[in-house]
């Protein structure tokens, strides 16, 4: 399950063969998540005998949506409606329930718009217009600057140049890294905020199966959810994909319009090193720890597990994800390719007398910067509020007091004035908060670093008073009033003086702690973040001059395409077949005894009948995606939607790392399950005739 813009690969897909890219090489099998600038057309023309139109990539580009709180979507008619995943769906789906009505459990249908719900925070995105500004960016740094004054001058003009953007166009405008820095772009975007809920399935057959079944295939999953977009009170009219019911076959060419969150096949073997001594042990540990708070929390009745039913999917989900890319991390095999392809890099370069001048060194200067971290490892990682959603929202208006008066330039970069609408949307959330989770997740994030970073240490005395971390956790959550909007609301509006007047616990513990967590990362920006930033913009531009640009850069939740077929592959001595069907998911229930989570919600059992059960209900292609793309659109090369993505199968969790079309599978909802299910399952045929335009 692809939850959010992350995604982490599996040891299962070690045992494959693996094919690996050049670091800048040349373009294998379908790889590559492209930035609409830069497709590989050649190679979709020569492979495919296809070459998409800008008339094509436009209606494509314009109907992709970016969720901002992670995942992909489209739009799928001409009157404002958005297909995603359920799973991209769910916070919002957790913040409209209520104790008696569990939209995530029981699914939801408005029957016509006024019985849509509105979403308290959700905010969608559509790519309008990209601009590359590497120039400008790349020009902010003059000769003699130091390192830090060099990272300073770029955030500065990158400032400005998204504040400009911002002020000409109206357009949300965010300056993109891509390349590791061998090009900055502006990507705009039309932004949207009033979007209702439209539809959802129950849980159980969004996420069937659950986490026995979770990264692999054959899969039997209805992992939808439909939205409305509103501007001025009016469902939007927009670009949109064609619904093609009859979705996508074996051997099509396919195309996957989305946002993935990252990737790191452009790291050096100094970055993936750290990461796989230090940072993923790090991060698995800390999940482990916290999934068993939430847990716990969930048994002490029914209400608390419906409060932690997203946080305890979340990270199940995210800890079978990272345990198997740090596997992938550990296999001799995988980083023995990695080395040679940095080893051929580096051996071209060096090949090159002026390149090497130039750029021979960059390897081990970054090597040297992430061993830099090593003795404040833990200052960097424990040195942290915790908690849940009040203590980010408590630091958040602090540090919103502080920098807000600055000189735009001079702001931390997540206060920049381009991106302030969007951070007091989300503030002023009406969604709900939990209380009882508030407190037990900080309680054991105090807890945790208190024993990590022990008792004398500056920051545990100011964060403990000497008290401990259950007494402090119970003492700020239950005393602040930050869980009322109206109350975020007045410390928004009143800035610097409300804050510092504030007498609110919570409140007044961000402003002591604030001056540690910047000292952290302050350091981390001058120590690591300004000699890592000039470094990738080096190799960046090394690879250029080495390989063009024919490799697409690392995933970073922008826009991308990707292309592939619908086939299936090599499995535990068998075949996978490329699609699914509704005799499957029967099949499987009753392979299992209708035991959970192998159940099916009753309507399956009560209309069975009613169901051509012939149908596809998932399927798989070779597109190259990673975690982002969930909800992200299945096109074919008509440009009509055939499939919704939702998931990657355990082959294909290495493609963090490398790309293997042996048997790395993209796995898809197809259009004939969706349309199936929603006219004879759900009686939303009125859904059905929008989609299909009739």
């Amino acid at each position: 399950m692809r939850y959010a813009a992350r995604l982490f690969p599996s040891a299962a897909a070690l045992l494959l063969p693996l094919t690996l890219a050049l670091s800048g090489g040349s373009l294998r099998a379908d790889e590559g998540m492209w930035t609409y600038d830069n497709l590989p057309t050649q190679v979709l023309k020569q492979r495919y005998g296809f070459e998409p139109t800008q008339a094509w990539l436009d209606k494509v580009r314009l109907s992709s949506v970016r969720f901002n709180d992670g995942g992909s979507g489209s739009f799928v008619s001409g009157n404002g409606l958005v297909l995603t995943n359920h799973h991209v769906a769910r916070g919002q789906l957790q913040k409209v329930s209520t104790p008696e009505k569990d939209y995530i459990q029981h699914g939801f249908l408005a029957r016509n718009p006024s019985e849509e719900l509105r979403c308290p925070d959700l905010e969608l995105n559509i790519l309008v217009s990209m601009e590359n500004v590497s120039a400008q960016v790349q020009g902010a740094v003059k000769p003699g600057m130091s390192e830090k004054e060099a990272l300073e001058a770029r955030k500065a003009v990158m400032a400005k140049l998204e504040k400009a953007s911002l002020d000409a166009t109206g357009l949300r405008s965010d300056i993109v890294t891509l390349y590791q820095g061998g090009e900055y772009w502006i990507y705009r975007y039309k932004k949207y905020t009033d979007i209702r809920l439209v539809f959802a399935p129950e849980q159980q057959i969004a996420f069937y199966g659950g986490d026995p079944d979770n990264f692999t295939f054959p899969r039997y999953d209805l992992d939808m959810a439909l939205f409305r977009v509103y501007e001025n009170g009016k469902a939007v009219q927009t670009p949109h994909l064609t619904w093609n019911p009859k979705g996508a076959s074996d051997g099509d060419l396919v195309f996957v319009s989305g946002h993935p969150g990252r990737t790191e096949r452009l790291n050096t073997m100094a970055q993936l090193e750290f990461n796989r001594d230090y940072g993923y042990p790090f991060y698995l540990s800390s999940l482990k720890r916290r999934l068993g708070v939430v847990k716990a929390f969930a048994a002490r009745g029914a209400e608390e597990a419906r409060q932690a039913t997203g946080l305890i999917f979340g990270f199940e989900n995210s800890l079978k994800a990272i345990g198997g890319e740090l596997d992938g991390l550990r296999d001799k095999g995988l980083m023995a390719k990695k080395a040679a392809d940095e080893a051929d890099f580096r051996k071209r370069i060096a090949a090159d007398p002026k390149l090497q001048q130039a750029y021979g060194d960059t390897w081990d200067v970054i090597a040297k910067a992430e061993q830099s971290q090593l003795p404040k490892f833990k200052e960097l990682n424990f040195r942290r509020l915790g908690g849940y959603r009040l203590t980010g929202n408590a630091l958040t208006l602090v540090r919103y007091a502080a920098e807000a008066t600055k000189p735009d330039a001079d702001r931390l970069e997540e206060f920049h004035e381009a991106g302030l609408e969007s951070l007091r949307f989300r503030l002023i959330s009406p969604a709900p908060f939990y209380i009882g989770l508030e407190e037990a997740l900080l309680a054991d994030s105090l807890q945790q670093s208190l024993e990590e970073l022990g008792p004398e240490d500056p920051f545990i005395k100011a964060a403990l008073g000497g008290r401990k971390p259950a007494e402090v956790a119970k003492a700020l959550i239950s005393g602040t009033q930050l869980a009322k909007p109206e109350f975020r609301k007045e410390l928004l509006k009143g800035g610097a003086k409300a804050i510092a007047a504030s007498k609110d616990p919570l409140v007044q513990w961000a402003v002591r702690l604030d001056p540690f967590l910047r000292e952290t990362r302050k350091w981390h920006e001058t120590q690591v973040e300004s000699v890592t930033t000039p470094a990738g913009e080096r190799l960046g531009k090394a690879r250029f001059a080495v390989y063009g640009k024919n490799l697409s850069p690392d995933a970073n939740f922008t826009l991308r395409l990707t292309f592939g077929t619908v086939k299936g592959y090599p499995m535990n001595g068998t075949v996978a077949p490329s699609k699914t069907t509704f005799y499957g998911l029967y099949d499987r229930a009753a392979s299992f005894d209708h035991k959970a989570p192998f159940d099916l919600p009753s309507r399956y059992l009560e209309r069975k009948d009613k169901l051509d059960l012939s149908t596809p209900l998932d399927f798989v292609a070779s597109c190259d995606i990673i975690g982002g793309n969930s909800g992200s659109p299945v096109v074919n090369r008509s440009g009509e939607i055939v499939g919704l993505i939702f998931d990657g199968n355990i082959e294909s969790l290495v493609g963090n790392m490398i790309y293997d079309d042996t048997a790395n599978r993209a796995v898809a909802v197809h259009t004939a399950g969706m349309t199936e299910a929603l006219r004879k399952l759900y009686d939303a045929e009125s859904l059905v005739k929008e989609l299909l335009e009739k």
